[in-house]
């Protein structure tokens, strides 16, 4: 059996289709059929069935599936391992973040381990927790910025800080000079701009409303951190955002909620038992490092 064996069957289980699968891999239709029918005699089964419209997998390449996904990990691992030489001058490191902690967070991230691995490429992707999850999970990522765990089953993760949220308004808004927290009533009439539910911000906020009888007045909902911190900056909507990026705009305003909301954990996050690359290992030195010096505030 072939490496090429596992990636042609990987590529018709997904696409359920042997000409597109054979576009994906910039094969011919009939070199990908003659492939996966060699496959299919070594295996002593038949993988796919072939009578329908589209290609389905039988139960054997059903239960097959995940041993060539796991092969497939295991390979590019070793890989990696290879190239890693034991040293984080060289290679690719890929790793995600949330959207609230790339607004305050990465670039330093990114600028700090750059001077001192200057040779490594990024490569990182702002996107919900969920995806980095399953990014990791699938061995699509080294390393995940994040919150306290969703999956912990399949993922370990490291604390690093704590995030406090606060209600935020432009320094212009009515309630930018409170020095007093804002208690829930007066929380629940401020009409508020939030980040959509498919945030785990939002879906903080929302579990703060309910946990205290109250719904958020929501004036305006965004897809993007940095088109919500626009609105805010004028002057008419509040929301509800971690302080450190609201310390980071010199034009916003951090107003403490009475009962305050629940701290949230930041983590890094990797696949158990997966391989910890050089360049990953020396992001988290990094990492802890800097948040090492924002905090005693050097």
């Amino acid at each position: 059996m072939l490496l090429r064996h596992i990636r042609y069957f990987l590529a018709v289980a997904e696409h359920r289709n042997f000409t597109r699968a054979a576009a994906a891999l910039h094969v011919s239709q009939p070199a990908l059929s003659q492939q996966i029918k060699q496959l299919e005699a070594l295996l002593g089964v038949q993988l796919f069935d072939r009578s329908g419209k589209s290609v389905r997998l039988t139960d054997a390449g059903e239960a097959w599936m995940g041993h060539a996904k796991l092969g497939m990990q295991h390979l590019h691992a070793g890989a990696r391992a290879i190239q890693d030489v034991g040293t984080a001058q060289r290679g690719v490191l890929r790793y995600a973040a949330p959207p609230t902690l790339s607004l305050y967070l990465i670039g330093p991230l990114i600028a700090r381990f750059h001077a001192l691995h200057p040779r490594v490429t990024v490569s990182f992707l702002e996107i919900a927790q969920e995806d980095i999850e399953a990014m990791l999970i699938n061995d699509e990522l080294d390393l995940g910025i994040a919150f306290s765990p969703q999956q912990p089953g399949e993922l370990d993760y490291t604390p690093v800080y704590e995030e406090e949220l606060s209600f935020v308004t432009a320094a212009s808004h009515r309630l930018a000079t409170r020095s007093a927290a804002l208690p829930l009533a007066a929380f629940a009439a401020e009409p508020l701009v939030l980040l959509n539910k498919s945030f785990a911000t939002r879906r903080q906020i929302d579990a703060y409303c309910a946990s205290h009888g109250i719904a958020a007045k929501v004036a305006v909902e965004v897809n993007a951190i940095g088109a919500l911190v626009e609105i805010v900056r004028q002057g008419t909507l509040g929301t509800v955002l971690p302080n450190p990026i609201s310390a980071a705009y010199t034009d916003l305003h951090a107003v403490a909620l009475l009962p305050p909301m629940p701290l949230r954990h930041v983590v890094y996050a990797w696949r158990k038992g997966a391989y910890r690359t050089t360049a990953s290992k020396a992001l988290v030195d990094v990492l802890t490092g800097l948040v090492r010096d924002l905090t005693s505030g050097a």
